[in-house]
């Protein structure tokens, strides 16, 4: 599936704050991580202009980050009955959206999926294939986040469970292609929901990438 392209600005302040983060674990001395603080508060800078967030919030969120700089990783179930898809609704923003959320250290990505569906929606679900793996920023999400995100659609099967909403959504549905609601756009877009139900009925299908 074609990707968006993200904005200049997202490309250019992720690949600043990354550079910064690295180079703050290798200096070697104060005057080489002055100038890695000083080239991470640029990128929170250009993020803030372009995100539309207050600077302080964005200089918070880079300086909790240490270590070397990887992606982090988000894991989004499809679970299909019927013909319909699961989507549950968000407290946050009142859009839906599949359920999905970060995946911890102690997850394989399988079992993160599979716990996020039950916590979020109620339902069981067994993962049964890896579907797609998507840069967000190339995904035409909104808004744009501060931190570059792997997305990790599964396939799922659907084996028990009853409808429940949790402290993260206050909305458990199941929804056909034609009838989608209101998304959550930080979290799924229609052209990843479109794509999904095509590989429901291609289960033959190489998972999507990129």
């Amino acid at each position: 599936m074609a990707s968006e392209s993200s904005p200049r600005w997202l490309d250019w302040a992720l690949r600043l704050q990354a550079l910064a983060q690295d180079g703050l674990l290798f200096a070697q001395n104060p005057f080489d991580a002055d100038r890695y603080r000083a080239v991470r508060q640029i990128a929170a800078e250009m993020m803030a202009a372009g995100s539309g967030w207050p600077d302080e919030r964005i200089v918070g969120l880079f300086d909790a980050q240490t270590g070397y700089a990887t992606p982090k990783v988000d894991v989004r179930g499809a679970v299909f009955r019927e013909g319909q898809i699961l989507l549950v609704r968000e407290r946050t923003d009142g859009g839906w959206t599949l359920p999905g959320g970060w995946a911890d250290p102690w997850d394989t990505p399988s079992s993160a999926v599979e716990r996020e569906i039950r916590e979020e929606s109620g339902y069981l679900a067994r993962a049964v294939k890896l579907v797609a793996v998507y840069d967000r920023a190339r995904q035409g999400h909104q808004p744009p986040h501060p931190f570059a995100i792997y997305k990790l659609f599964f396939l799922c099967e659907l084996v028990g469970g009853e409808p429940t909403t949790s402290a993260e959504t206050d909305g458990v549905g199941f929804f056909a292609e034609d009838a989608l609601p209101e998304l959550s756009l930080a979290r799924v877009t229609s052209r990843q929901l479109a794509r999904l139900f095509a590989h429901a009925r291609h289960p033959e299908w190489p998972a999507d990438f990129d």
